[in-house]
């Protein structure tokens, strides 16, 4: 009877301890991670604190490269003191970003005026994933859901409160309806 108490404990004893790790990831936000503007600047994403932040993947050779001219309409119309761009620079997709981080910084400025806020070159994808990506593509990490980047522009919605809320095809335009519904909160 005494071993039976003492491994039903055991059971209990592991169990709490997993439900407890497992929920500990779904605690993070986005306000937990740092990260590196082009520029090599560090960035605190805790200075995003409530505001909805939408989180895009971005390559230079890509048939949805016009997409940063929507997505730099989208800043100026909504951007602010309430939302935020954070572009993130990725080289996984057919060599679509071969470019240095000053490169990229020089298309974007050039090509699209874009002013919303771009960061370093990274991978969103693979064994190299950055650890920014790999909360937002994994439900065990970011407690909402699982999702593959399957592609540039890939989008991430983000809420005030730093949590995962949807994430959208590289063909979802950044002025879509349903972002638009989002930001306007319809």
């Amino acid at each position: 009877m005494k071993t039976t108490i003492n491994q039903g404990y055991a059971i209990l004893i592991l169990m709490i301890s997993l439900l407890s790790t497992g929920a500990g990831a779904q605690d993070k936000s986005l306000y937990d991670f740092k990260v590196k503007t082009l520029y090599g600047d560090e960035y605190d994403m805790g200075q995003l604190k409530g505001k909805k932040v939408l989180i895009v993947n971005t390559a230079s050779k890509c048939g949805f490269t016009p997409q940063y001219e929507d997505l730099q309409e989208l800043y100026e119309k909504y951007g602010g003191e309430n939302f935020e761009i954070l572009g993130f620079p990725a080289n996984n997709f057919m060599n679509q970003e071969p470019g240095t981080n000053e490169e990229i910084a020089s298309f974007c400025q050039l090509n699209y005026g874009v002013t919303f806020q771009m960061m370093e070159k990274i991978s969103v994808k693979g064994d190299d994933i950055h650890p920014l990506y790999s909360w937002l593509t994994q439900k065990s990490e970011n407690g909402v859901l699982d999702a593959e980047v399957g592609w540039n522009f890939y989008k991430f919605l983000i809420d005030e409160e730093g949590k995962v809320v949807a994430s959208l095809p590289s063909k979802t335009k950044p002025q879509s309806e349903e972002i638009i519904s989002w930001l306007e909160g319809k």
